[in-house]
């Protein structure tokens, strides 16, 4: 095994944490009863299991502070809806549930006005911006849609999106000879091996994670890598399967070893064709993208 390989093998693992610290932030999960008609100030008790849990397992394996499991749980309760669209967002009142300074709300609510999710206004307040205006494209309001009740649609526009994305760009990246890159992406499928032999499912993938990262890094396409953080949060995405890449087995190493030698070669058309079998698992993907080409 090579160095690298060994070492992530080998990487302690970080234990599952939930949230902790001042104010217990994830007390308060901003949940809402189904069927309540929301007019005024959001309800802010009655915490909905479901979400707890994410938030939890979410914010805890981020390491994020106080910021960050605000940021998580408010982004969470927007995208799921329990806070709809034009919903007044008071600081004063987040600030005195959430346990947490002024500082913290304000500045998380501009991380959520970055992405769309709110909009703030003088003489109106902070509000909850409608769907159309959310930045679809971020990894963190990807997740978050995957985790709620968006799950299937989010998992289904993901694989056809993936489905432009990368294909495209394992036929490019054949032509391009980076040993350097080429030997890391043969390192990811080593350490895919080791780990699915030994049940680890969690160095399985940050290795296919690796993998599909570095491989639109060797397509050499800038507008491509920028899109790279789509296919890492898929992949990051847990709950159901979104693609092969999400079932460690033999045939998803030797799906990504196939990959590896193409592009090692240079053949562009066995690369593109070998990753889009990789990506043929979902029955609702294969209804709307072509199949395989024959070369």
């Amino acid at each position: 095994m090579s160095t690298l390989a060994h070492t992530m093998m080998t990487a302690a693992r970080p234990s599952e944490t939930g949230l902790a610290g001042p104010g217990e932030l994830d007390r308060y999960p901003y949940a809402e009863s189904p069927g309540v008609d929301r007019v005024g100030p959001p309800s802010w008790e009655g915490a909905d299991a479901e979400l707890g849990r994410v938030a939890r397992r979410a914010a805890g394996s981020r390491g994020r502070g106080l910021h960050g499991q605000l940021v998580q749980q408010l982004g969470q309760m927007i995208v799921s809806g329990d806070l709809g669209a034009d919903r007044p967002l008071v600081p004063e009142e987040i600030g005195q549930r959430f346990e947490v300074s002024r500082t913290v709300v304000r500045e998380s609510l501009r991380v959520l006005e970055a992405k769309g999710l709110v909009s703030a206004r003088p003489n109106v307040g902070t509000r909850v911006r409608p769907v159309s205006d959310w930045n679809l494209l971020d990894p963190d309001i990807i997740e978050w849609r995957a985790f709620g009740p968006q799950r299937d649609d989010q998992r289904r526009e993901l694989s056809e999106l993936r489905w432009t994305i990368e294909p495209l760009a394992a036929r490019l990246a054949a032509g391009h000879g980076r040993d350097d890159v080429q030997q890391r992406l043969g390192d990811m499928v080593e350490i895919m091996g080791h780990a699915l032999a030994q049940g680890d499912g969690l160095t399985f993938s940050r290795a296919d994670a690796e993998f599909h990262s570095l491989l639109i890094q060797l397509a050499g396409n800038r507008m491509l890598e920028h899109l790279s953080g789509i296919v890492s949060a898929a992949l990051q995405v847990s709950g159901g399967p979104v693609t092969g890449c999400d079932r460690p087995n033999e045939t998803s190493v030797g799906q990504h070893a196939r990959i590896a030698e193409a592009l090692a070669s240079g053949d562009a058309p066995a690369a593109e064709s070998a990753m889009r079998q990789l990506l043929t698992v979902h029955p609702e993907v294969e209804r709307v993208v072509p199949a395989p080409r024959e070369h």
